[in-house]
C-alpha cells in the first residue's frame, strides 16, 4: 500500500507544522477526511485553539471548536504522522533579504522528528532552491535520514488569500510537485483529497517555486504601475479612480486599483526573486522598480494630507490627525508588514503623532510588532484630519454623520479617503478637503 492509502484509512497521519492564516485552515480541511496533528511553536496559540477560538478569523470559531484537529505545540508529536506539510512564513530583513530564519527552523524541528517512510511538503513562499538546497540539508542532518532514500519531498505553494472568503483552500487549483514522479504523484492525490478545483502538477520543485514567487511579483507590479498613474493624474489634477472607471469600460484592461501593498506575500515575494537573480548575476529592473513605487507609497500619503493641512491654515505640529484602521489588507486581523505604519511613522518627521483604531486589529500583535496601542473608535474627537486607512466593512458602513463627529469645529475638515470607498462629491460638497488615492 501507497502512503497516500495509509493517510487514507488512518493508518498515518498527516501534520502540519505552522498554524497561521494559512496553515490553520489546510489542517482543519484535511481534518475532515483523514487523521491531522496541527503542530506551532507558539503554545498561547494552541491553547486558543484547543479553547476554540479562530485568533485568525479565517475558519471561525465554531469550525475550531468542532475540528478534529490535534493541536499541539510538542514536536515531539510530529514522529506520529508520514505526511507533513510546513506552512511558515518567509519574510524579508530591514534590508529586503530573505529571512529564511523561520523555514529553516522549521526544518530543523521536523527532521529532530522525521521517520523513514515520510513525506515532507513545503509551502512556504521562497526563491527557486531553498526546497532542494537550504531545506533538504537541514532535514537531513538533524534526523541522520537520506532524502530520496529514507524520505521523500515535495513542494505545493500556499494560495491562501487572508480574509477572502470566495477563494479558499478548496476553490483554487494548488499547485503540487515532487522530488520523482512516485512522490509527485502521492503529493497530488493527498492534496486532492481536500481541493475541490483539483492540482496541477508542476514538472519539478524549483517550477513550483518559481510559479508561486512570480503570483505575487506580477500582482506587485501592476499595483506598481497604478500608484505611478494615482502621482502622475495627481499632479494634473485629475481623479485617479475616475479615469480608472472608465478605462475599465474596455474588456481586456485589467482591474487593479492604487494602495499600499504590504502584508506577508505581495510585499515581500518579489525579494526573494530579485535577491536570487541578483546572486545569479542579473540586477532587476521593472521588479525593483515597482517595489521602489509601493514601498514609498506611505510617505507619498502622508506627504498629501500635510498639504491638504496647509491647505486648511491648520498648523502641521499640533495637528490632531486620526487613522482608521491598521490591518495589512481589509476584513482580516493580521498587521504583519502592513504599510499603513508608513503613514503613521512619515506623520511624526512632521511632529504628528496620529491616534489609530482598528476593531478588526490584532492589537497584541500591533503593541508588540510596532510599540503602538490603539485608540477605541468611540473616543476619537475633535480631529484635524482623518486618515480612512483600510476598506473594512465597518468603515464602508459609515455615514457622513459618523465622520463629522470625528473632527473638531474649527477649520476645514481634511480628509483622506486611501481606498476610495466614500461619495467623493458629497463630502467635497459638504466642504471636506477630500483626497484620495
Amino acid at each position: 500500500m501507497s502512503l497516500y492509502d495509509d493517510i487514507v484509512s488512518k493508518k498515518e497521519k498527516l501534520s502540519l507544522v505552522g498554524l497561521g492564516y494559512v496553515g490553520m485552515p489546510i489542517a482543519v480541511a484535511f481534518a475532515r477526511k483523514i487523521d491531522v496533528v496541527g503542530f506551532d511553536l507558539n503554545a498561547a496559540k494552541i491553547d486558543l485553539y484547543k479553547s476554540g477560538v479562530d485568533p485568525t478569523n479565517e475558519v471561525g470559531d465554531e469550525v475550531i471548536k468542532n475540528t478534529t484537529v490535534d493541536f499541539t505545540s510538542n514536536p515531539s508529536r510530529l514522529k506520529e504522522a508520514k505526511f507533513h506539510i510546513v506552512a511558515v512564513p518567509t519574510p524579508v530583513n530591514d534590508d529586503h533579504t530573505p529571512d529564511l530564519t523561520p523555514v529553516e527552523g522549521a526544518s530543523r524541528i521536523l527532521g529532530q522528528n522525521l521517520t523513514k517512510g515520510s513525506i515532507v511538503v513545503f509551502e512556504s513562499t521562497v526563491y527557486p532552491g531553498v526546497t532542494e538546497d537550504i531545506c533538504v540539508p537541514i532535514l537531513e542532518r538533524e534526523s541522520g535520514l537520506k532524502c530520496g532514500t529514507d524520505f521523500k519531498i515535495g513542494y505545493s505553494p500556499e494560495r491562501i488569500n487572508p480574509g477572502d472568503k470566495v477563494h479558499r483552500l478548496e476553490t483554487i487549483t494548488k499547485i503540487v510537485s515532487g522530488m520523482d514522479d512516485e512522490t509527485l504523484d502521492e503529493v497530488a492525490k493527498v492534496y486532492e483529497l481536500v481541493v475541490e478545483a483539483g492540482v496541477y502538477r508542476a514538472e519539478s520543485i524549483k517550477v513550483a517555486e518559481a510559479a508561486k514567487v512570480i503570483e505575487n511579483s506580477q500582482r506587485d507590479i501592476n499595483i506598481a504601475f497604478m500608484n505611478e498613474l494615482s502621482i502622475i493624474f495627481n499632479k494634473m489634477g485629475i481623479d485617479t479612480k475616475s479615469v480608472l472607471a472608465a478605462a475599465g469600460t474596455k474588456w481586456n484592461f485589467l482591474n487593479f486599483q492604487p494602495g499600499l501593498v504590504g502584508g506577508h506575500c505581495i510585499g515581500v515575494d518579489p525579494y526573494y526573486l530579485t535577491y536570487k537573480a541578483e546572486e545569479l548575476g542579473y540586477h532587476s529592473q521593472i521588479i525593483l522598480s515597482g517595489r521602489r513605487i509601493n514601498d514609498d507609497m506611505g510617505k507619498y500619503v502622508a506627504e498629501n494630507l500635510v498639504k491638504n493641512l496647509i491647505k486648511a491654515d491648520i498648523p502641521v505640529k499640533s495637528a490632531k490627525v486620526a487613522i482608521l484602521g491598521f490591518t495589512f489588507k481589509e476584513n482580516c486581523p493580521d498587521t504583519r508588514n502592513t504599510k499603513i505604519i508608513d503613514i503613521y511613522n512619515e506623520l511624526k518627521e512632521y511632529g504628528i503623532t496620529a491616534q489609530v483604531t482598528d476593531d478588526n486589529a490584532d492589537s497584541d500583535e500591533a503593541k508588540r510588532l510596532y510599540g503602538i496601542e490603539f485608540t477605541p473608535f468611540g473616543d476619537i474627537k475633535d480631529c484635524d484630519a482623518v486618515i480612512l486607512a483600510v476598506a473594512h466593512e465597518g468603515y464602508k458602513a459609515l455615514k457622513m454623520s459618523d465622520i463629522d463627529a470625528l473632527y473638531s469645529n474649527r477649520h476645514k475638515k481634511v480628509l483622506t479617503d486611501l481606498k476610495g470607498i466614500l461619495d467623493k462629491k458629497e463630502y467635497i460638497n459638504a466642504g471636506y478637503i477630500y483626497w484620495r488615492l
